[in-house]
């Protein structure tokens, strides 16, 4: 006898009422259908990843606060923050929304109705149905990273995942959501004139096929009607890619690159990883270009390009000031002989520290207009300066 021929999500206060005959314990990742003497469990989505970076604290008090209270999903967060800077955002979510925010620790079993963020310096990653906090290689210059959050989530949950990307420079989150979408989850990200800073939702929009373009206040609604779907079980990603997704969501975890033969996963380059130095591969995911070094540190082509001309500044003050070292050497040294009474010598020195000098001043005024640059520059608006 067909008793529902509908599928109906089992929310808390369902259970809290005694609905559903026996039914006393559920997941919060199952929709229920009824049909005889059977309960038919459909896989829904429940896992919902969301990473932001600056502008991130106002968009995240937004989204927390747009969620009904009778949320059953578990939502995971990573906001960038400096290593050295204890977090207080989950008691900040705790305050703006309905739901409890926790830092979990790693091993924490992963409940319903509950909101997970990241620890500083440790990356947040799912295996199972357990929460992992570890301290594995940097990527796109974080950690926590979003893009290892959302990588870990597409691998563990597949389809079930929805993936958020909110307000923030450069483009961590990116290669992750493309990762959900090839395992059949949904991507959503942060309408970008919502955004305090609009270029990680915008970097999305150019690599990502995008599914929602919502406000923050008005995702939760999205997420409660998402949940009432079913998802799809079927995964289009490609065996290599999926090998290559289980390989860095491993090295994320254990830090093991080189003995997960990352240097086979792509194409050997010309670039060092700012980091540590290593060798890059080139990984390309549909349009987007990566690199990942023989250590783990892994960056998309805007993040090395901010990380390699940064360290072009630094090198040019480290040239100026050994300029500038020789100069007063030059100097000294042209000193000493001339208390020999060797004026002869010292003048020879003496000219060489002016040379030295004038070099440093080069040196010194490529500084000053040296500009870093990321992928993000094609966003801004061209200055009249520039034409």
């Amino acid at each position: 006898m067909l008793i529902s021929c509908c599928s109906t999500r089992v929310r808390r206060k369902d259970v809290d009422r005694g609905l559903y005959g026996g039914l006393q314990k559920i997941s919060s990742c199952l929709s229920y259908r009824f049909q005889s003497s059977k309960i038919i469990k459909m896989v829904t989505h429940d896992i919902i990843v969301v990473g932001a970076s600056a502008g991130g604290v106002t968009a995240l008090k937004d989204f927390v606060q747009s969620l009904p209270k009778d949320f059953m999903g578990s939502v995971f967060v990573v906001l960038h923050i400096p290593p050295y800077s204890e977090s207080r955002l989950a008691w900040i979510l705790s305050n703006a929304g309905p739901l409890e925010a926790v830092q979990p620790q790693d091993g924490d079993r992963i409940k319903p109705g509950t909101i997970y963020v990241a620890t500083n310096d440790h990356h947040l990653l799912v295996e199972d149905n357990k929460i992992m906090v570890k301290k594995g290689p940097k990527e796109n210059r974080f950690r926590p990273s979003i893009d290892a959050l959302f990588r870990s989530a597409a691998y563990t949950f597949g389809s079930r995942v929805i993936g958020i990307v909110m307000s923030g420079l450069l483009n961590d989150g990116t290669s992750g959501l493309w990762a959900i979408k090839q395992r059949e989850g949904i991507a959503i990200i942060q309408e970008p004139d919502d955004a305090e800073f609009a270029q990680m939702p915008e970097n999305v929009l150019e690599y990502v096929d995008v599914d929602y373009t919502v406000p923050a206040r008005e995702m939760g609604s999205l997420l409660d009607k998402l949940m009432d779907e079913p998802a799809n079980e079927k995964h289009k990603i490609s065996e290599k890619d999926l090998k290559r997704l289980h390989n860095e969501v491993t090295i994320a975890i254990h830090d093991n690159a080189f003995e997960m033969g990352i240097m086979d996963m792509g194409e050997l380059t010309p670039f060092t990883c700012p980091e540590c130095h290593g060798a890059l591969v080139k990984l390309v995911e549909g349009k987007l270009l990566r690199y990942r070094c023989h250590t783990g540190h892994a960056y998309t082509a805007s993040t090395l390009l901010a990380s390699v001309t940064e360290s072009v500044e630094g090198l040019l003050w480290q040239g100026m000031r050994g300029m500038e070292e020789t100069t007063m050497l030059l100097n000294n040294i042209a000193d000493h002989f001339e208390e020999m009474g060797k004026s002869d010598s010292a003048d020879i020195f003496r000219k060489k520290a002016k040379a030295t000098s004038k070099r440093a001043r080069t040196i010194h005024d490529s500084v000053f207009t040296q500009e870093q640059y990321s992928e993000d520059i094609r966003f801004k608006r061209e200055d009249k300066s520039d034409k």
